[in-house]
């Protein structure tokens, strides 16, 4: 488990996971937020989409240039998917493991301890930012 309050204000650059360029999307709408706040560079992770807030989209995590360190790899993606990208985020090695409200996998969770990769599952960031940090 990590400390939601500490990740959020000591991180810079969060990797969003399934992030949609489509404005009614619910991952739109919260990378959107998060880039808005001005502290957070928001890096879109999806392999349908070139661009997404002006910042260019990758495949997958092990895509993005290893020169950018990733303190939050945030996920929106169902619960299937999660043991996969949690092993990106350990090969990656990112700072913290955010599941998104919902979206949930055990497996994944064993793979983020064994890494020592703090992680939050079934929450969303968008509400834990309003809660912590305003």
């Amino acid at each position: 488990m990590l400390d939601i309050k500490e990740v959020l204000e000591n991180a810079k650059t969060i990797a969003i996971v399934g992030l949609s360029e489509k404005a009614g999307r619910t991952s739109n709408r919260i990378g959107k937020y998060l880039q808005n706040t001005g502290k957070y560079r928001v890096i879109p992770v999806n392999p349908t989409v070139d661009e997404v807030f002006g910042e260019r989209s990758y495949k997958s995590l092990l895509d993005i240039p290893s020169e950018i360190k990733i303190d939050i790899v945030n996920v929106f993606r169902r619960s299937e998917h999660l043991e996969e990208v949690a092993r990106e985020a350990v090969q990656r090695g990112c700072g913290a493991f955010w599941a998104q409200l919902g979206i949930s996998d055990e497996t994944a969770a064993k793979i983020l301890d064994g890494a020592n990769i703090p992680y939050v599952m079934n929450r969303c960031i968008f509400v834990e930012h309003q809660n912590y940090l305003y």
